[in-house]
């Protein structure tokens, strides 16, 4: 089913999961116990990411097709322009179509490892507009695109980023998943502005449990994620006691993901590296809680403005 389908035919938030392609036999087992715990949390719809210049593209494709044959849970390919021409993305378009998937995350994708400059490839495409608008204008996919709580790292500022956003709309995408963030007033204050720009595309917030500080660390700089001074004050006290850094980020994520809903959130969508314990036990009890019902909406208009 389609992506966009799903969330204009739900009447409640809609939940969803982030996994990688795993590249040795131990990542293969963790990717498959994760998937074979979270599945009976019925998520809406899983996403597998992509790797650079097709390094796990198959495997993409084929975690994918098992994850809507084996689950039944609806899933999504990522799809980049890193190190591909425009005609290897027609080819690995084509392929995503054939095997049945429905729903692609349009990204330009981030420069490949040792580099720190995006350069696109010779004969392949610069910007993630190009590429949502390769797919909507010949394809039938739902097309989903990423936004940045936080501004974009090479945008030189907010207005800049929404104007490209609303080109990645123009263009076919038809729903948002926003990067990685730990302040909700970001969320909602990005929300508010898209709309103001006519941004009117559900855009879902991206959740990332804390299971290692200096990982978060990383993630953060990468990405250009900002983590709460209180936050990282209270990780850096636990950084020599994993299992107290996992139950922080566990309490704070399901406090995060509690008042997103209750203020009007379409869904969260998790990132879970490949791990189940911390994402089971976040919308497990978001599910038990049910906070959209006791909703006290601070954006215009409550839950249909995100």
């Amino acid at each position: 089913m389609r992506i966009d389908a799903i969330l204009a035919s739900k009447q409640e938030p809609v939940f969803s999961f982030e996994f990688f392609p795993p590249k040795t036999e131990d990542g293969e087992a963790n990717l498959r116990r994760a998937l074979s715990e979270l599945a009976p949390l019925e998520p809406d719809f899983t996403s597998v990411t992509y790797g650079a210049g097709g390094s796990t593209r198959e495997r993409t494709i084929d975690i994918v097709k098992s994850i809507k044959a084996e689950h039944g849970i609806e899933a999504m390919a990522h799809l980049s322009c890193v190190g591909t021409t425009k005609e290897q993305l027609s080819e690995i378009v084509e392929e995503i179509r054939d095997a049945g998937i429905d729903n692609v995350l349009a990204l330009r994708g981030d420069p490949p490892r040792g580099e720190t400059e995006w350069r696109a490839t010779p004969g392949g495409l610069e910007y993630s507009t190009q590429l949502i608008a390769l797919l909507a204008e010949r394809y039938d996919f739902a097309v989903g695109a990423a936004c940045f709580p936080e501004v974009h790292p090479e945008a030189p500022d907010l207005a800049s980023d929404l104007r490209f956003l609303k080109e990645k709309v123009q263009g076919g995408a038809r729903f948002l998943i926003t990067q990685l963030f730990f302040d909700n007033r970001l969320y909602f204050d990005f929300v508010r502005e898209a709309r103001a720009a006519g941004i009117e595309e559900p855009i879902i917030p991206g959740i990332i449990p804390v299971t290692n500080v200096e990982q978060i660390k990383r993630f953060t700089s990468m990405c250009g994620a900002s983590i709460p001074a209180g936050l990282l004050e209270q990780l850096d006290l636990r950084a020599d006691d994993p299992a107290a850094v996992i139950e922080l980020g566990v309490a704070y994520a399901t406090a995060q993901c509690a008042d997103l809903l209750a203020r009007g959130a379409p869904g969260v969508h998790f990132y879970t590296l490949n791990k189940s314990p911390s994402t089971r036990a976040i919308l497990s009890a978001v599910k038990l809680l049910r906070p959209w019902e006791r909703q006290a909406p601070l954006l215009e208009d409550s839950r249909s403005a995100a």
